[in-house]
């Protein structure tokens, strides 16, 4: 028996006018005359991201769901090398102590981060090495200013392949060197649907000690011929043995059969099954974060759907035993 506790992806689709992604570009930025009612604009979308944030929060407190990822968008510009005066923790400090006391007075609730794409590690360029760290420390301040502790709260994936994998591996190794232990201690590290497969992830997590978060649905996009995830199930979970935290996974649908790396709008709630018969039994609990188009409404219908499953008991509207 195993317990597995759905998550969603940063925004709801029940929830209306509740973007925590408003965003501003830099060309926008600039067409602002005055520097800083330009700031401020920046400073207003942000307090209204966080205060979203909040509101999607307490919409997971009314539906029992413990699990959720912010959004990586929340500060717009932050950090941008042209704004260097904009002390933007400052700016939004009211705002990060209120979700501070929420998620002190909800202990049981896992937040995460997953920063964008162009956070790259493995990179043996040093200007993008640097850009990933600095957007890292973002999230770790975030992470900080809202009372979580940061170890194990950041996804990333391993980075570019450089037509070269096993160099491109190394590459990530020696670049580990290089990172600020706090930092390390945040990343979790997840196979990807074209250029990482699991057995390539896998090889730098335990190598490094880092936690691995599995992609079912990556990994039926992108593996080796002979790889079976099944052989590999054991070595994953042994990646959290050290962490305070349960293992966790992504867990999503091919869109179609052309579109098969593309995301579907909601759940295959019988792959889903197929994947959770494999491995029920085979650690006490399972955070399963899903990622799909209609967000929190993939989440209420797949609990939904797995209440006619024997060997599925619900536990509350978003986690359930696995028998």
């Amino acid at each position: 028996m195993t317990i597995i506790r759905l998550g969603y992806v940063a925004m709801s689709n029940h929830v209306p006018n509740c973007s925590p992604s408003q965003t501003m570009t830099f060309a926008q930025f600039s067409k602002i005359k005055d520097r800083d009612a330009a700031i401020r604009k920046l400073e207003l979308l942000s307090i209204s991201n966080l205060h979203n944030c909040w509101r999607l929060l307490i919409h997971n407190e009314a539906n029992n769901i413990q699990f959720f990822r912010l959004s990586s968008k929340l500060i717009p510009l932050a950090n941008h090398p042209e704004i260097p005066e904009w002390d933007y923790i400052d700016a939004i400090s009211e705002e990060l102590a209120k979700l501070k006391t929420f998620i002190k007075n909800h202990p049981k609730i896992r937040i995460d981060f997953h920063p964008d794409h162009f956070v790259i590690l493995n990179s043996s360029n040093i200007d993008i090495l640097k850009t990933s760290l600095k957007t890292l420390r973002m999230h770790y301040t975030l992470l900080k200013k809202m009372g979580v502790d940061p170890e194990h709260r950041c996804v990333l994936h391993v980075g570019g392949g450089y037509g070269e994998h096993v160099q491109a591996l190394e590459q990530f190794i020696h670049n580990w060197g290089l990172i600020p232990e706090s930092i390390q201690r945040m990343v979790i590290l997840e196979n990807d649907d074209t250029t990482f497969t699991l057995s390539e992830t896998l090889y730098l997590c335990e190598k490094l000690g880092i936690p691995m978060v599995f992609d079912y649905h990556h990994h039926l996009a992108h593996h080796l011929p002979s790889e079976d995830w099944k052989d590999h199930w054991d070595r994953i979970l042994n990646t959290w043995s050290n962490s305070k935290l349960h293992p966790k996974m992504h867990i999503s649908s091919p869109r179609s059969d052309k579109e098969f790396r593309a995301h579907a709008d909601f759940v295959d709630t019988g792959m889903f099954m197929e994947f959770l018969q494999q491995i029920k039994g085979s650690l006490p609990h399972l955070d399963c974060m899903i990622e799909a188009k209609q967000k929190d409404g993939a989440l209420f219908q797949l609990m939904d759907e797995l209440k006619s499953h024997k060997d599925i008991e619900i536990i509350d509207d978003a986690s359930f035993y696995i028998h």
